[in-house]
This record gives structure tokens, sequence and C-alpha cells, in this order.
């Protein structure tokens, strides 16, 4: 049970017209306090939830900017696989939060050192050309398990295998398992294969001399793009911030498969 008295509302722009004065009213009359977060707001450690409106793009920068804070996202968007509803369900949501009718699916986020800093995922990390193809040796514990020569990589989350990773054939992971997903991109190899590695694991991407792609980038769930050049390494695991979404039903996760990806 969570006692709510500091709510942050993260809306989309797009989405603000009616909705701040609407969820401000709501949760004073519940004597529920209530800040307003944008882009721009730096993290803080003092609320105890967050609600955010809008797409999953929108639910990714609330959970990697809030680590460890629940959050409570309300689709706005087209997918919505981290949303716990839709925008017409808005008042039946916020009814079952003040009863506490509702569970948390705590998530694993990954941190990936490069050259220069580091940045965390709650999706994938991926390293990509633009072009041409790039060669990686990727090692897993300090042992070299793969050389990738395609046109990138991607490490990613359970979280992410609805993401990026299902684009690419990933399998679908429930989110709370803990492990970590290795695939290649479009890789000049028939017999390669997507790896499910323990969520401990330390993996590390060489980029190969061999490389003849000029740019090639790092980027952390779509956002950041960081550029890498040939032999540099990078560092990739789970790090110590969770993600803590808020879902209604326990079995949310097949009823957003059956929904999102029309499997029913």
């Amino acid at each position: 049970m969570i006692d709510f008295n500091n709510v942050g509302l993260f809306i989309d722009n797009k989405h603000r017209e009616g909705l701040v004065e609407f969820l401000e009213s709501w949760f004073a009359r519940h004597r529920i306090k209530t800040c307003l977060l944008s882009w721009d707001t730096p993290p803080r450690s003092d609320l105890d939830l967050i609600i955010a409106m809008g797409g999953d793009g929108t639910v990714l920068f609330v959970l990697g900017q809030f680590p460890n804070c629940p959050v409570l996202a309300i689709n706005y968007g087209t997918v919505g696989f981290l949303t716990a509803g839709n925008k017409e369900e808005l008042q039946s949501i916020l009814d079952r939060l003040l009863k506490n009718n509702f569970l948390i699916s705590d998530r694993s986020i990954l941190e990936c050192r490069y050259p220069g800093g580091s940045v965390h995922a709650v999706n994938e990390v991926v390293v990509k050309g633009i072009t041409r193809l790039v060669s990686m040796n990727c090692y897993v514990d300090g042992i070299l398990v793969r050389h990738i020569r395609g046109d990138g990589v991607i490490v990613g989350t359970p979280t992410g295998s609805t993401a990026y990773l299902l684009s690419v054939g990933a399998p679908i992971v429930m989110p709370e398992v803990r492990c970590i997903v290795l695939a290649g991109l479009n890789e000049y190899n028939f017999t390669s294969r997507h790896l499910i590695l323990n969520h401990d694991a330390q993996i590390r991407i060489e980029i190969s001399p061999d490389t003849k792609e000029t740019e090639i980038y790092l980027s952390a769930d779509g956002k950041n793009k960081i550029p890498l050049s040939t032999n540099d390494e990078l560092v990739i695991y789970e790090s110590e911030r969770r993600a803590k979404l808020i879902f209604l039903d326990q079995h949310y996760f097949f009823n957003n498969l059956s929904s999102r990806l029309a499997w029913g």
C-alpha cells in the first residue's frame, strides 16, 4: 500500500489542455499535493507517484528521468505497451488508484558506459551505422561469444522486447523476468541467433578496426545519438536503478499483447 502525498504530473504538451486543471483539482479534493513536471525538470526523489500522459516515448522519458518512482501511464499515443489504460478510462483509473487497487511492475534498467560518459535505457541500447556494415566483437563476462557484422547490435531489457527488439524477431519476454537480450541487426550471417543472458551479465562491445562505416552512433531508448569510432569499447550491464510501472490488472501483460498486437 502506498500513501500518496506528493504526485508529479507529466503531460505531453499536445494533451495539456484541460488535463492539468482537472488533475490538480481532483487530487486537491483528496488532499494530495501535485506538481507539474516537464522535459526540463531535473531528477527529484521527493515524489510518491508520477502520472505520465502521452505515448510510450513520454513514459520512457519519465521512467529514465525519475527512476525508482512508481509511474502510472495513461495512453495518449498509438501503441501504449507501457500504459495502464487509455485516456477514456482516466476517471476509473484514478478511482482505483485512490483505493490502492493496483500492482507495481518492477523492471530492469540498463546502464551503458562508453568513451566519455554513460547512459541508461529502459528499453534498449543500440549501436548502429548509417549506411555501411559495422563489425563488432561481443564479450559476455570477459568471454568472446559473438562477432557481429551487420547494421548494428541491440542490447535490451524484457521491457524492450516489445519495442525495437520485436521488430528484429527477438523473443517477447515477460517484463518481470530479469535477463538481458542481445540481438544483431540485419547480420551478414544466416546462422546468427539472438541470445538471452543472465541479468547480472556484463556485456562488452568492441567496434572492430575492420569497420569501414565512419558514421557510427550509440542510442539509448531512441534518443541521445552519441557518435562512436572504430576501436571504441562499450560496457553494458543491469543498473541499480529500477523502473516501476503501475498496472491495474495482474494479467496486464497478456491483455496488452492481445490488444496492442491484435492477437485476440
